[in-house]
C-alpha cells in the first residue's frame, strides 16, 4: 500500500528529529559523565534533578485531566525533592536520614497546607492531595536511583553510561524495529497500539548486547558476585542489560498508560520529535532502580 505524502513527510521529520537527538543529545550527556565527574557527577545529577522536576510538573497536568489538581511550582518542588536530597547525600556527605526526612517534610506539607482552606479550596483539598503524592513519587522516587548510582566512586562514569546506552539503545531499537517490522504486530497492548511485537523484541536485544559489550570493553568495572569465574562475566553483562531492557519497555508503557487515561496524546511538546520531558525519561524513571539493584545482585563492588 503506498504511503501518503504527509505521511512520508511526517515519518521523514520524525526520524530527522530522533536522529538529531541522538547525535547530539547523547554525546552531550555522555561528555557530561565522562568530563565532570567530580563531587561524584554533581553536574549530571543536577540535570537529573532538573529532568525529575519538569517531569513531575507534566505529570501534574495529565492528573488535572482527572480532577486532581496541584500547582506547577508545587509539583516542581516535588518532583525535584527525593532525587535533590539524594545528591546531598551522595555529593556532600549528609546523613542517609536526609531522604526519609524530606519525604516526611513534604507530606506534612500536603497534609497541613490547607488546614484554614474554605470553599472550594477546602472541597478540593483531597484531590490536591493526591495529585502531590503521585508527584512526589513519580518521576522523582525512580529518578533518585540514577542519583545514587554515582556512589561508585572508581567506575560510576562506566556504570551510569552503560545505564543510559542501555535504555537509550533500548528506546532507539523499539522504534527503528517497530517502523521496519511491526506492520501487521500492532495493537497488543490497548494502552499503547502503536507498539508492535517487533518492536519489543529489539527493545530487548538492544540492551542485551549494550550490557554484554561494556562487562567485555570494562572487565574492571563488571567483576562477578558469589565467587564465579571471570569468565561469566559476559553472560551476567548480558542479564544485566536483560532486565533493564525489560524495565525500560514496561516504563514506557507505564506512561502510556497514564496518558491514556488522561485523554493527552503527548505529556507537552519540550522535545522535538519526543513530545514531553516525561516522555522522554519515562523508561529511565522505571528502569533506573531496576539497573541499579541488578547491578548490586550480578555484580562485585568495592
Amino acid at each position: 500500500m503506498a504511503v501518503s505524502r504527509p505521511t512520508e513527510n511526517r515519518i521523514v521529520k520524525k526520524v530527522y528529529q530522533r536522529l538529531l537527538i541522538f547525535f547530539l543529545g547523547l554525546p552531550a550527556i555522555v561528555a557530561m559523565v565522562v568530563l565532570l565527574p567530580w563531587y561524584h557527577h554533581l553536574a549530571f545529577n543536577v540535570l537529573t534533578v532538573i529532568f525529575s522536576a519538569l517531569g513531575a510538573v507534566e505529570f501534574s497536568v495529565l492528573l488535572a485531566q482527572k480532577k486532581l489538581c496541584i500547582s506547577k511550582a508545587e509539583a516542581a518542588a516535588l518532583g525535584a525533592a527525593i532525587p535533590a536530597a539524594m545528591i546531598l547525600t551522595e555529593s556532600f556527605g549528609f546523613n542517609g536520614l536526609l531522604i526519609p526526612a524530606v519525604i516526611a517534610g513534604a507530606v506534612s506539607w500536603l497534609l497541613l497546607s490547607r488546614i484554614f482552606s474554605r470553599g472550594d479550596a477546602l472541597d478540593s483539598s483531597l484531590n490536591r492531595l493526591v495529585a502531590g503524592f503521585a508527584a512526589l513519587i513519580y518521576p522523582g522516587m525512580l529518578m533518585a536511583w540514577i542519583v545514587r548510582m554515582s556512589h561508585w566512586d572508581n567506575y560510576a562514569s562506566i556504570i551510569i553510561l552503560t545505564f543510559l546506552i542501555s535504555v537509550f539503545a533500548a528506546d532507539s531499537m523499539a522504534w527503528a524495529v517497530g517502523m521496519l517490522f511491526g506492520k501487521g504486530n500492532q495493537g497488543i497492548i490497548p494502552a499503547s497500539p502503536n507498539k508492535s511485537i517487533a518492536g519489543f523484541i529489539g527493545a530487548i536485544i538492544a540492551p542485551i548486547l549494550v550490557g554484554l559489550g561494556a562487562a567485555l570493553i570494562f572487565p574492571e568495572a563488571f567483576i562477578p558476585k558469589y565467587g564465579l569465574p571471570r569468565e561469566l562475566t559476559p553472560a551476567a553483562g548480558a542479564i544485566l542489560g536483560l532486565v533493564t531492557g525489560i524495565a525500560a519497555t514496561l516504563g514506557d508503557l507505564g506512561e502510556s498508560t497514564i496518558k491514556r487515561s488522561s485523554g493527552l496524546k503527548d505529556s507537552g511538546n519540550a522535545i522535538p520529535g519526543r513530545g514531553g520531558v516525561l516522555d522522554s525519561i519515562d523508561s529511565i524513571a522505571l528502569a533506573a532502580p531496576v539497573f541499579y539493584m541488578a547491578f548490586r545482585l550480578l555484580f562485585v563492588r568495592p
